[in-house]
């Protein structure tokens, strides 16, 4: 796996995939430039007259629940079905899908309605995904679940909706229903930050023009927590004003050897 994600990060430089993202107003810039840094072009449409236009010419799909707006469930779902039809390989962030109506109705409609390479999310989205109870307060999942549970509920997840999840926390987990990978680089300053789990997504949806959806959410949430360990190697002591300043060079500098040095998965 080690050499897959190495050789997955010279493609991506070298390709330069255009990436659509419809997402999260909070953290749409720092996708930008998280993807610009890795390699990735970065393009953030979600107007409904031009989603289809913008999908069609795009490598990869990233839809993203966090800032909906009445039209945005319009725009994800035209976009998504262009996106299937034409092969490109779409990820999903049901960001706070517990908090509304709307957010639940989206995601349950997108998911009916469009086929999706990768879920990735916490705990409390995935399980709700899973259609499993488990408490959250807004955005983020405040209940603390044993490893083996949160397995169990992944597993459940993939194979409901015949995808690859990707379960971000302490121990990240990626599965597709049968393979199982647990990740444990990265810091816990990432969840200081705000939007840390989106830019996750969008590099998770620039690997998905380049590998299987195992390999690309593997590397995707690898290359976020090793970029935040160097980070808080770098400026943690400083706040996470520096933290995140710090995140960003690392993700843009990442390379094998920093790879190698810091990667830490466990393959099941």
């Amino acid at each position: 796996m080690e050499n897959k994600i190495v050789k997955l990060i010279e493609r991506v430089k070298k390709q330069s995939p255009l990436v659509h993202n419809i997402m999260n107003y909070v953290a749409i810039n720092d996708c930008a430039n998280v993807l610009l840094g890795i390699g990735a072009s970065p393009i953030m449409a979600d107007a409904p007259e031009e989603v289809e236009e913008i999908t069609a010419m795009a490598n990869a799909l990233v839809l993203n629940t966090g800032t909906l707006k009445k039209w945005s469930k319009d725009s994800m779902i035209r976009a998504g079905r262009v996106a299937n039809q034409r092969g490109i390989p779409v990820i999903l962030d049901p960001v706070g899908v517990r908090a509304s109506y709307l957010r639940k109705q989206t995601v349950w409609d997108i998911l009916n309605q469009v086929q999706v390479a990768v879920i990735r999310g916490n705990r409390s989205e995935i399980a709700w995904v899973a259609e499993e109870e488990m408490p959250s307060t807004g955005v983020d999942c405040r209940e603390e679940t044993s490893l083996q549970t949160d397995i169990e509920i992944a597993k459940k997840a993939a194979n409901k909706w015949n995808t690859t999840i990707a379960v971000t926390g302490k121990v990240d987990i990626i599965t597709d229903g049968n393979q199982l990978i647990k990740v444990y680089s990265g810091t816990s300053t990432l969840s200081k930050v705000t939007g840390t789990g989106c830019m996750t997504t969008a590099l998770i949806g620039a690997f998905l023009t380049e590998e299987d959806s195992v390999v690309a959410a593997t590397a995707g949430i690898s290359i976020m927590g090793i970029a935040g360990e160097i980070a808080q190697e770098q400026a943690g002591a400083l706040g996470v004003g520096s933290f995140k300043v710090e995140l960003m060079n690392a993700l843009s500098r990442m390379d094998e050897e920093k790879i190698k040095e810091k990667l830490k998965i466990e393959k099941e």
